[in-house]
């Protein structure tokens, strides 16, 4: 657990995973399919969390693979601008394509497309997992939606590899998406072998629950994976997080916001929990700022602009008394 924390502490992360484009309709409240005007950033569960850390002070680069068109030119520039590390994106031609999200900020029957036709960040190879300098970074973060289809799935267990020779910890994050994987099965032993080569894992209660074959058996599967030593983060929506460590429990509430959209609190979170653990904050209060940073996120249009800055993060903070009971 402490060459966990120790190497969070260096606030400078290694990030696999996919960068796509977010389209959203514009003003907020305009349906995406009654919209005339669309705004667009970055988007894509690994990019986001690089913005986010980026935007609180922290450091991280992006490892996957964009496409050699317009799309993936804004992916790129976009990236840049949150002041993400960009030395290892590989640019590639031909029909592969940056995955694109359409959306809106409506949260009743929100509505959410997504385009990953021949997605690009599946085609991370083993290759380009071996170019990256590891000792350069302090721990390395994965979602989970890099294992769905090869060659990124082997190509990140690769990186997975030369982390640990590299002395750097595992931070996975479970980010199960069912039109990603050819199938259930697939997903689940695929994320369970993930989850057992991590360091620390976060996830919610249905996320564990499907890598345990049935949510009822989720808090079970967490339990079991916190017992062999990793620390591990069970999220359950508006009741709160669970977060277990070594021996410890511990119970957290949320900061109740009105949302817009439910959509890029997962990233959010786990930029706000590592950016608050590299300043050395008690792990309760780190789960706390990533609760905020959610929290936040929900209640803005667009993923990677609506992530708090430091500035943002302690404002928000300071305007309430504090989070909900547990």
């Amino acid at each position: 657990m402490s060459a966990l924390i120790d190497g969070i502490r260096k606030g400078n992360f290694a990030v696999f995973g996919r960068a796509g484009m977010d389209m959203f309709a514009d003003p907020p409240g305009t349906r995406a399919d009654e919209a005339e005007t669309f705004r667009a950033d970055l988007g894509g569960s690994s990019a986001n969390i690089c913005a986010g850390l980026c935007k609180l002070g922290m450091r991280s680069a992006l490892v996957t693979s964009v496409s050699d068109d317009a799309a993936g030119r804004f992916c790129t520039k976009r990236l840049k601008h949150y002041g993400v590390g960009t030395q290892y994106l590989k640019v590639l031609g031909g029909e592969y394509r940056i995955s694109l999200a359409v959306y809106e900020s409506c949260i009743e029957d929100f509505q959410l497309v997504i385009y990953r036709n021949n997605a690009v960040d599946f085609q991370v190879t083993e290759e380009d997992v071996d170019r990256v300098n590891y000792a350069d970074f302090g721990a390395l973060i994965t979602a989970g939606t890099v294992f769905a289809a090869e060659p990124s799935r082997s190509s990140t267990f690769r990186a997975f590899e030369n982390a640990r020779k590299a002395g750097l910890p595992v931070i996975f994050d479970i980010d199960y998406r069912p039109y990603s994987w050819p199938s259930a099965e697939v997903a689940s032993e695929v994320l369970t072998r993930a989850g057992e080569e991590s360091d620390l894992i976060v996830g919610n209660d249905e996320e564990f629950g499907f890598m345990a074959g049935g949510i009822e058996k989720g808090l079970d599967k967490a339990r079991e994976l916190a017992a062999s030593g990793k620390m591990v983060i069970y999220k359950m929506g508006h009741e709160g997080a669970l977060t277990l460590a070594g021996d410890e429990e511990i119970r957290t509430g949320i900061y109740p916001v009105t949302a817009v959209k439910p959509n890029g609190a997962g990233d959010s979170f786990m930029a706000g929990f590592l950016a608050a653990i590299a300043e050395d904050r008690p792990l309760k209060e780190a789960v706390l700022r990533g609760s905020a940073c959610a929290s936040i996120v929900v209640s803005q249009p667009g993923c990677a602009p609506a992530m708090p800055t430091t500035a943002e993060l302690d404002a928000f903070l300071a305007e309430r008394s504090g989070p909900t009971d547990v």
